[in-house]
């Protein structure tokens, strides 16, 4: 259609009108972080937020767009790290971890040439008529497109960053962990999610662990203040990756995939 990106049609493969603005989010985790080119307690190569600081920032490929290999490496070491928290987590876990295999069963499979990037794989799938019908849900993850897995975890990635700096920022007499992340999930993934579903994660919710359980987890033998900050600065990285995947599917219209 006139004024369109290239490689957009109409119909199931139109694109979002020209000059639309990606819906990102304000950054929320620079106050507490330390200068770039300092790492921060518990946040090295070889520790537990490290390993999942490393891939993600990794993914974010200097021309702007978004490495798949890396992305998905980043989301395992995030799925370690959050399913020693309990149930909650188990059942969000066990959901990430069957997108993660089927999205990297593409990222390493026989088309694994048009699966190197976000930006090669919606092009991709574009032209070959692969991308879903606004409102049609295919039978199973494995049967999606790569763009729809990827959608899918793109918002529980924002779930999860939305938890975990609010775990991180949270104040002395406040809310709980519980109560944040359930503010969390209700923002980033329940708009999305039938009334059957709501309910059975706003009971797991009673169950969530204490804000002390995360800090432990992520700083093992660190102070209160350190693996705040440890948690903060993990937060950023994940806010980062997730505006430049919200601006990326924006600007070809992949948000209605799902």
């Amino acid at each position: 259609s006139p004024g369109a990106p290239p490689g957009c049609g109409s119909g199931t493969q139109s694109c979002i009108p020209e000059g639309t603005p990606p819906v990102q989010v304000p950054r929320q985790s620079g106050s507490l972080e330390t200068p770039e080119w300092e790492e921060p307690p518990c946040g090295g190569p070889q520790d537990v937020l490290g390993h999942v600081m490393g891939p993600f920032r990794a993914s974010l490929d200097p021309e702007g767009d978004v490495a798949l290999s890396q992305y998905l490496a980043g989301w395992r070491a995030l799925v370690r790290f959050l399913t020693p928290l309990g149930s909650i987590f188990a059942f969000a876990t066990s959901e990430a971890f069957a997108k993660v295999t089927a999205l990297e069963a593409r990222v390493h499979g026989p088309e694994a040439a048009h699966y190197s990037s976000l930006l090669a794989m919606a092009a991709w799938e574009r032209r070959e008529g692969r991308l879903e019908r606004p409102g049609v849900a295919p039978r199973d993850t494995a049967s999606s497109s790569g763009s729809r897995i990827l959608l899918l975890l793109h918002r529980a990635l924002r779930w999860s960053q939305l938890c975990l700096h609010r775990v991180a920022t949270g104040t002395l007499g406040g809310p709980d962990a519980g109560v944040q992340c359930s503010d969390a999930y209700r923002t980033a993934l329940g708009p999305h999610h039938p009334w059957v579903v709501r309910q059975a994660v706003r009971l797991a919710f009673l169950a969530f662990p204490g804000r002390g359980r995360w800090l432990e987890l992520a700083c093992p033998g660190a102070g209160e203040a350190e693996a705040r900050a440890a948690l903060v600065r993990v937060a950023g990285t994940l806010e980062d990756v997730y505006n430049r995947t919200q601006g990326l599917l924006a600007e070809r219209g992949l948000l209605q995939l799902a």
